[in-house]
This record gives structure tokens, sequence and C-alpha cells, in this order.
């Protein structure tokens, strides 16, 4: 007797080739319990994303949902068809918040692979996808594009075409701010904000150490990884995980991200919108038990075209693992100080 196959097992590298599009299932609402357990798990406390009355004082409608819980939600859509056979998220790049979202709006994902890139080991390859994010009226929310190293099923099978897309390096002032209305500044009340700093007091160059450290817990992950709806073995299954390279799951890269953007809040409290990730890589993984601090430079200032309530600062934050970063640890070279678990580059908005 034969069994059809009802189960998803995934795309393996070999399965996906060059303008493969995926509609990717379960549409997701997004609630203010959502938004509660994401502030319990990640600590961020941004004033715009926390009240709904200061949002409305500066021009939302009402609190927006905070940007990365927007992706993360987005990204996980994705997971089952593009990363649930992934070894590792590897990098990001041309991400784009397009359009503010918000407690019951409903967001779909969808993705069209622009390259492939076989690994020398040939058990692996490197998938590149361009994922796209919508509400329910249809309006792109977030556009991004990210890297991913999927295992593969048979070691000598081949793909008909390799490609490694040309992304661009940064985003310009011009190309971001989309999803943040022109706000009321002068309403913009920075004793409340927790920050007195505007966009005028920071200055290329400068580098802030965030101070605070923030330990990552087993069973906070696995929840963080259940509210993206993020399915990748890597994160979920002990039983698997135990039994390859690490012995253990690996930490969701968002959420590293995440927690960098919570503990940043030191330093950088005003800075309440992502308005583009230009660049990211997980440069080491992170495992529960382990302390997250960060660090972020100014890479350079720019005024918004046409905009005088708000600025954006290209800002590069480096997180680490289990060390404090008043030495401000970087790279040497073309290696990494060992501690470093990610690199992400990207632009804020800041009120003037």
């Amino acid at each position: 007797m034969t069994h059809a196959q009802k189960t998803n097992q995934g795309h393996f590298f070999e399965d996906f080739y060059l303008g493969q599009v995926m509609c990717h299932a379960t549409p997701r609402t997004i609630t203010s319990g959502d938004v509660a357990l994401y502030t319990a798990l990640t600590g961020s406390r941004f004033a715009v994303q926390s009240s709904d009355e200061f949002a409305r004082d500066i021009g939302y409608p009402k609190s927006p949902i905070d940007d990365l819980l927007t992706f993360h939600i987005a990204f996980g859509k994705t997971v089952p068809d593009v990363s649930l056979n992934a070894v590792a998220n590897l990098g990001y790049a041309d991400l784009r918040f397009l359009a503010p979202v918000f407690p019951d709006d409903t967001l779909s994902s969808s993705s069209e692979v622009i390259g492939l890139k076989e690994n020398s080991n040939k058990q692996t390859g490197v998938v590149y996808v361009r994922s796209t994010g919508v509400n329910q009226k249809g309006v792109a929310v977030l556009d991004y594009v990210r890297w991913v190293m999927v295992r593969k099923r048979d070691v000598n099978s081949s793909i008909a075409e390799e490609k490694v897309p040309d992304l661009p390096k940064v985003l310009t002032s011009g190309q971001i701010g989309w999803a943040c209305p022109k706000i009321a500044r002068e309403k913009f009340d920075f004793e409340l904000s927790g920050a007195p700093h505007r966009f005028a007091d920071y200055k290329k160059g400068e580098r802030i150490d965030h101070i605070d450290g923030m330990t990552v817990e087993e069973a906070e992950h696995m929840m963080a990884t259940r509210l993206y709806q993020n399915t990748a073995k890597v994160h979920f299954n002990q039983f698997t995980e135990g039994q390859g390279r690490f012995g253990r799951r690996l930490i969701y890269g968002g959420h590293v991200i995440s927690l960098a953007r919570a503990l940043s809040f030191n330093g950088l409290g005003n800075a309440f919108h992502i308005a583009a990730i230009n660049a990211g890589r997980h440069v080491s993984p992170l495992f529960a038990g382990m302390t997250v601090f960060a660090w972020s430079e100014i890479l350079d200032t720019a005024e918004l075209p046409g905009r005088d309530d708000v600025g954006a600062l290209h800002v590069r934050t480096i997180a680490t693992k289990d060390k404090p970063c008043a030495s401000f640890p970087d790279k040497d070279g073309d290696s990494y100080d060992p501690a470093v678990i990610l690199d992400l580059d990207y632009w804020v908005l800041i009120p003037h």
C-alpha cells in the first residue's frame, strides 16, 4: 500500500530555481496582544510604539506596530517555503518599510528567488529571495532581500543556473521614510520619550555604548519564534539539532536584532522608527544563557527630502555575546572579534 505525501517537507536547495515565486500561507492579523507579548520578550520601550496617546499627539491615529515586529511576522510567513531546511539565515539587504502597520491589520507575504549559489561542500547552497509583505488592502508595507544557507536533499543533485544578485549597499535618504507620516514635532514630548536628544545632537562618527545587557533564555526564544510563526528546525527542534553541528538550537537571528534594537534605546531613545535596513549579517551564533550587549556608530546624518519634522540617522549597530561593549568590539581586518554576533547597518528617523 502506498500513502500520499500530505506533509510539507520544505524546499531543499535543489528545489529552488531563479524566478520562482512563492505565495506564503497563513495571513496574520496583528493584535494588541501580539504587541504586549513582543514588549515582554524584547523589552522595547520606544514611546511612539508604546503609547496610543503619545502617538496621537504627534499625528498617528494610534500607536503603530514596532517595525521589527512587522518584519518578524512577515518573515515568519516565508519560513516554511524558504528556510524550513536552513542551516542558518545569513543576511539582509535593501529592506524598506513602506507603510505604517497598526493593530488589527492583516499581513501576508510572498517571495521571489533572485539568486542561487551552491557551496563548495556540495551539501548546502545559498538561496537569495526578495520578500514583500502586504496588508489587507494589498498595500505593500515592507520589502526586503535575505539570503539563507539551505541543506540539499541529495548531495549529487544540481541546479539549472547559479546567480548572485547585485544588491545596493546603502539606500539613499530619498528612498526611505515612507512608513512614517509627517509628525507634529512640536508635540513630541522629550520628557515622556525618556531621552532629550534630537537629530542635531548626533554627529557622524559618534560611537555609543548602550551599556545594558540582556540575557537570552530558552523559553523566551521559543515563545518569540512561535509568536512569529517561524518554524525553522534550527530554532524549534532540539531532537534534530542536538545531533547537528552545534548540538543545540540556535537563537533566531531576528530575535538578536530585536534585542539589539531594544538595548539601543539607551542612547538612541528618540530614534522611534526604523526606516530601512541597508545590510545585516549574523556573524556568529547565539545560544540560550548568553547575554547580549550592543554599541552603535553614527555613520551619517541626512535630511529627508521635503520634510522638516524628522531627520535620518545612518546607524551601524554591533551586538555581542557575553562581552560588554565599552571597548567597541568590531572587526580586526577581515575578522570580527569572537564575541560579535550581529552587524546591522540601517536608517532610523528622529525628530528635529
